[in-house]
């Protein structure tokens, strides 16, 4: 491999087949499967054919068109696997998070502080503090959201 660090151009390829090839787990599958209907083929196996390429090595066109067309509705289905498996996924990760959340009832005239976040301006750096306030609770609105009012109003 390389052993400058000035060409991590020569690695990016590398990093991007990994990716690609990788399952993960929100949606189960692999990017690369889910684009092309099948795994990805490694230039290893295209030089010394494993049994997927030997197999298709050896249809003729007229079968070879009707295997690519079964193996593209078989995408779909493949891809519907993956969204309904991302969906549950994204259901376990809210119920974990909403596990954790407090419910807070605010009444007009509460004080209460803001979070000040990092792309903020007033965010300066890593000793900042990370409230402003306090301010006053002008009106509250459906949702959790809240109208504030400095102190002096």
């Amino acid at each position: 491999m390389i052993e400058k660090h000035k060409q991590w151009n020569e690695k990016l390829l590398f990093a991007l087949l990994g990716y690609c090839t990788t399952v993960r787990t929100s949606i189960g599958a692999t990017p690369y499967m889910l684009v092309y209907g099948t795994e990805a083929v490694i230039p290893a196996e295209v030089e010394i054919p494993s049994l997927p390429i030997i197999q298709e090595a050896k249809l003729d066109n007229v079968e070879w068109v009707k295997n690519r067309y079964e193996q593209l509705d078989i995408i779909y289905g493949k891809r519907m696997n993956a969204v309904c498996h991302s969906q549950l996924y994204q259901n376990r990760m809210s119920r974990a998070f909403n596990k954790r959340v407090k419910p807070r009832q605010f009444t007009p005239g509460q004080l209460v502080l803001k979070k000040i976040f990092p792309h903020q301006y007033e965010a300066r750096g890593k000793f900042s503090p990370n409230w402003q306030g306090p301010y006053m609770v002008h009106q509250v609105l459906t949702g959790g959201a809240l109208i504030l009012a400095e102190m002096d109003g």
